[in-house]
């Protein structure tokens, strides 16, 4: 059997298969756990999350529980960022404030297509598989 330096090929393998594992960064929020602590979620038009308007809706969100970290998806190539907050009345005073519209997390794309947004498909496994 080959050795590699002054480990054994096994000990060179287990080594490798043991860094390969950590594929989270210690501390950040997961989609998963995002969903479960701020699940009422609305997207709006990315384009309207810019410049002034984006620093108002900032400065809006303050009082409203809204987290930190949101994320953004794509349906038919327009991109709309999604804002999370833990309370629903938070989320709706932000609709009336500045638009936008309910997202639903099972809608989100998974695997490859994660930045995807399968509107109206909740529930329907066969619209989420191109």
């Amino acid at each position: 059997m080959k050795t590699v330096g002054r480990l054994g090929r096994l000990d060179f393998l287990e080594q490798r298969k043991n860094t390969r594992q950590m594929t989270r960064r210690k501390g950040e929020l997961t989609p998963a756990g995002i969903d479960r602590g701020w699940p009422h979620q609305i997207a709006v038009a990315a384009e309207l999350s810019l410049g002034k308007l984006g620093e108002q809706q900032y400065e809006f969100c303050k009082p409203l529980m809204r987290c930190t970290r949101g994320h953004s998806v794509m349906f038919e190539d327009k991109g709309y960022n999604v804002h999370c907050f833990a309370t629903k009345a938070g989320a709706e005073a932000f609709m009336a404030q500045f638009g936008g519209e309910w997202f639903n997390p099972a809608e989100r794309g998974k695997g490859a297509h994660w930045n995807k947004w399968y509107k109206g498909s909740a529930g329907s496994k066969a619209a989420r598989n191109p």
